[in-house]
């Protein structure tokens, strides 16, 4: 669709002051946008450092506690090997630091003592672990603040061993103060941490282990007291996954695989938007890196920024993530970005008003001459008639315009009388449907119809074959590319058909716009017909020299060919009469010597058949055994159809003497099974079956016969003469079995309703002695 040039003017004054203030404002935007992301990834830095201070602060006192106590019982300050003065140290050790959970020291004997808050009998229990001998004691004391004795008792189905647990087992390895990973206590079911440091002997052995079990829940409570924006959160992820502190502590526990509690992992976690933004990056392992990673996120439709801090200390392989949405910190200018928005759209639109005014004054000339234009080049006004004033680059082009419509009328009116006045039918066709658009008289002569009734015509609508291809090739080639030459069938008015050469070529515009095709079409029905007329003459011609050669063949055959079969009967003959008289010969030798005798007989039937048939003599027609013969005739192509492993059986009901002549009949059914072994030899299939069936219907013999292969191949011509689908056959098999079948009163055919494979049928005069039925049999 065209554009006026008066919206364009609307358009472009008042779209381009739109444009400029939307792009004032977009740029504006955006460095502002940028300025306060990277300020609010500021902040969330600030956050993550002062959560890593807090952190360091919190643990850092029970490291020195653990090492003090270490050092006072390697320097015999505080006898280790005395309990009641290390519960004293221990229970000082609580009071003084609110942090720590419990104080306890095991040796390598598995002595153990204990001393951590409680919630049962005294605010303080100490637990000892002694031995005497063999004899195992395990004594609990509850104790006030004033460190009187509360309660005490004994546990004798206590079996804690120091030297089994971990801190244990790593700070005897170490030889150094070690930090465990954080796990959740088991008696006061919070979160928490132990710092085990080893006590060595003079001789540099370590006697023991002295440790401190650290609650860290304040942890959380310190990040749920976190400003981050307005709804963000920090939380704290260990490098094995675990979240060891969330502003909202009941995230972070969760049911482990043996009923007691463990830390959620962060693809656990029940902070969906934590979930979402860190758990891809633990999972491809860049949640902890050597330096601090910002990011930003979507989560259900609204973007975050969130920062990565690195991990505190190789003893504390913690990070700090924290995260915000980002309209915490941009929501006041995109409100502020929304009203410019709408300044400028209430600006452009005054602009528009005012623009559309002046395009009106400034297009009405323009408008005026594109009328007069209109109205000329209908033929409703006479160019001659002065122009309306206007401004100078319009006349200028409206005297340029005359020229060119003089010039198009003559050129119009001189390919006309060309176009009118040819000897060839020539046509102009639509490029998209093959509608006729115009059409010379010879066009009209060829077809029989009228100019008007053309008109309501397009090419598929006259043509039998050929234009949906012939169209395809022109709209796709170019101006350079040759025109299309093809033959098709064309019908003329009234029903008769006529072969016509057409050619075609596409004219198109300057910008290789398909504008018309151009069709010249040439009457070549009479050059058809003759050349048919010769290709049949020298069919029939081949076929007389074939036949010929086929009949020299055949007496050649019989001639050469009949006193080696006779001997071959004869000498059967003597060998069996001999064996008789002989009395020595067994049965199966006499069947074998009768069936040599039988065969040779046959074969010189066969070929005194063939002999007569190719002399078009009249064949000798007698009542047979039908069953018999085709019995005969599967064991004739037995050997070929045991090679290719094609099994061949015979169906046979109702009246089975048939009335013909014996030896074509063999033929005919010999030719179909060996088409049909030879057609299963080349398919790779495990069940290869060929049925013979044959049954009265009346005064006939039905006969099929079927096989289970690939079938006729689409467009192939059957019982044509030298048609074939094999590389060394000559086509005249199913021809030849076509006319002997009709020599002898019948019909054969192919049955293309059966879908598996393919089957061929004909039908024999049945004799008309005899009613007896035989019952199904198979070979």
């Amino acid at each position: 669709m065209k554009t006026s040039l008066g919206t364009i003017l609307v358009i472009g004054l008042a779209g381009l002051q739109l444009m400029a203030v939307l792009l004032i404002i977009s740029t504006s935007y955006v460095t502002s946008e940028r300025a306060l992301i990277g300020h609010a990834r500021d902040l969330l830095s600030d956050v993550g450092t002062n959560t890593i201070e807090h952190s360091k602060g919190f643990l850092q006192p029970a490291h020195g506690a653990a090492e003090l106590a270490a050092n006072l019982a390697q320097n015999d300050v505080v006898a280790s090997d005395n309990p009641q003065l290390l519960e004293q140290l221990f229970f000082q050790q609580l009071q003084l630091s609110p942090q720590f959970s419990g104080i306890f020291y095991g040796n390598r004997a598995g002595e153990f003592v204990y001393v951590m808050r409680s919630d049962d009998a005294g605010p303080y229990r100490s637990k000892f672990v002694s031995f005497d001998g063999d004899v195992r004691d395990t004594q609990l004391i509850w104790r006030d603040e004033e460190f009187s004795v509360v309660s005490r008792r004994s546990d004798p189905t206590d079996t804690y061993d120091p030297r089994t647990r971990p801190w244990y087992l790593r700070a005897e390895a170490d030889q150094n103060t070690i930090w465990t990973d954080p796990y959740i206590f088991y008696s006061s079911q919070q979160p928490g941490i132990t710092l085990a440091s080893p006590v060595f002997g003079s001789d540099g052995t370590i006697n023991g282990v002295m440790g401190v079990d650290i609650e860290i829940s304040d942890i959380s409570d310190f990040l749920s007291m976190l400003r981050v924006g307005s709804t963000g959160k920090a939380l704290i992820i260990h490098r094995n996954g675990d979240v060891i502190a969330h502003p909202d502590q009941q995230f972070i526990r969760t049911p482990g695989p043996d009923g007691t509690l463990r830390f959620a992992k962060i693809w656990e976690l029940e902070d969906p938007i934590a979930r979402s933004a860190f758990s891809p990056l633990y999972r491809e392992g860049a949640l902890f890196t050597p330096q601090e990673m910002s990011s930003q996120f979507t989560h259900d439709g609204e973007t975050y920024v969130s920062v990565v801090k690195p991990i505190i200390s190789r003893e504390l392989p913690w990070t700090i993530a924290v995260y915000a949405p980002e309209n915490d910190f941009t929501a006041v200018i995109k409100r502020n970005r929304l009203n410019n928005i709408w300044i400028a759209i209430a600006v452009s639109a005054i602009t528009a008003l005012i623009g559309l005014l002046m395009a009106n004054y400034i297009y009405r000339p323009v408008r005026a001459f594109a009328v007069r234009s209109a109205l000329i080049s209908q033929g409703e006004l006479d160019p001659s008639e002065p122009l309306p004033k206007t401004y100078k680059e319009l006349e200028r082009a409206n005297a340029t315009l005359m020229q060119q419509i003089a010039a198009r009328k003559q050129t119009e009116f001189e390919y006309g009388q060309t176009f009118d006045m040819a000897s060839r039918p020539i046509a102009h066709l639509a490029p998209e449907t093959g509608a006729v658009l115009r059409a010379n008289p010879k066009f009209c002569e060829l077809t029989g119809y009228t100019p008007q009734e053309l008109s309501e015509l397009c090419l598929a609508d006259i043509a039998l074959d050929g234009p949906a291809e012939t169209f395809a090739h022109l709209d796709a080639a170019q101006s350079d590319t040759p025109p299309a030459n093809q033959e098709m069938r064309l019908i003329r008015k009234g029903g008769r058909r006529l072969w016509v050469k057409f050619n075609a070529f596409m004219v198109r515009d300057e910008g290789g716009k398909a504008l018309y095709a151009v069709a010249m079409v040439d009457d070549i029905t009479g050059a058809i017909a003759k050349e048919r007329q010769i290709q049949q003459l020298s069919r029939e011609l081949s076929h007389f020299s074939r036949g010929h050669m086929m009949g020299q063949l055949a007496s050649g055959l019989a001639h050469e060919l009949n006193q080696p079969l006779a001997a071959i009967a004869q000498n059967a003959d003597a060998a069996r009469l001999a064996a008789e008289r002989a009395g020595e010969a067994d049965a199966e030798l006499r069947t074998i010597l009768q069936e040599i005798e039988e065969q040779s007989l046959r074969a010189g039937d066969i070929i005194r058949a063939l002999r007569s048939f190719v002399k078009k003599d009249t064949a000798e027609r007698t009542v047979f055994d039908f069953p018999e013969l085709i019995e005969q005739a599967r064991r004739l192509v037995l050997p070929e159809a045991t090679e290719a492993e094609v099994d061949v059986r015979i169906e046979v009901e109702g009246q089975t003497e048939v009335y013909g002549n014996r030896t074509q009949i063999a033929q005919v059914i010999v030719n179909l099974l060996r088409n049909a072994v030879e057609a299963l030899g080349g398919v790779d299939q495990e069940a290869r079956r060929v049925v013979v069936r044959a049954a009265r219907d009346g005064d006939k013999v039905h006969v099929s016969v079927t096989d289970n292969g690939p079938g006729i191949a689409p467009g192939l011509t059957l019982f044509s003469e030298f048609e074939t689908t094999k590389p060394d056959g000559m086509g005249l098999g199913l021809s030849i079995c076509r006319s002997i079948v009709a020599a002898n009163g019948g019909r054969l055919w192919h049955d293309a309703s059966h879908a598996d494979g393919a089957r061929f049928c004909f039908v024999l005069p049945a004799s008309r002695a005899g009613s007896a039925a035989r019952g199904s049999r198979a070979a």
